[in-house]
């Protein structure tokens, strides 16, 4: 099993972050591994998407997934995949679940953002290494790249 965490201090209240990480199509541009998206639907606090994933440091590209965010409003938000019929190979090569969740803290919310992958043997011995050694860091970027966006003031 693969499993990653980092934590950022960022100066913005929890809803913000969370609507953030919810429109999946602007987080990308501080998550790499959110690649091109075909649809995007959102509902109140699920949302759904369908998108080609770019994990750190594995060739692409890779098939594309079928993934759901759900939002617990000013607490977090977790990611999974959408179950069967959508996403066969991918159910079949691993089980995925990310999350960030938010706590109050003096200087705004502490953040910290998960992902987690079981990967089926097919695959475990040569994917599980690099995710090891890659996802970290990637995570420490990512939450990096967030705070900066969220923090900068913005030309509306």
């Amino acid at each position: 099993m693969v499993e990653a965490r980092a934590q950022k201090v960022m100066a913005c209240a929890s809803d913000e972050f969370l609507e953030f990480v919810m429109d999946v199509e602007r987080y990308a541009v501080v998550d790499d591994k959110l690649g091109p998206f075909d649809w995007v639907r959102r509902e109140g606090s699920l949302a759904q998407f369908k998108f080609r994933p770019k994990m750190p440091g594995l060739p692409g590209p890779a098939p594309k997934m079928v993934a759901q965010a759900i939002l617990t409003p000013g607490e977090r938000v977790d990611v999974s995949l959408v179950p069967p019929p959508q996403n066969k190979l991918w159910n079949r090569l691993m089980e995925f679940t990310a999350s960030f969740a938010c706590e109050p803290v003096d200087d705004g919310i502490l953040v910290t953002r998960t992902m987690t992958a079981e990967l089926s043997p097919v695959v475990r011995w040569l994917v599980e290494p690099i995710l090891q050694r890659n996802l970290p860091r990637n995570l420490e970027t990512e939450l990096e790249q967030a705070k900066v966006y969220l923090e900068s003031p913005r030309k509306d």
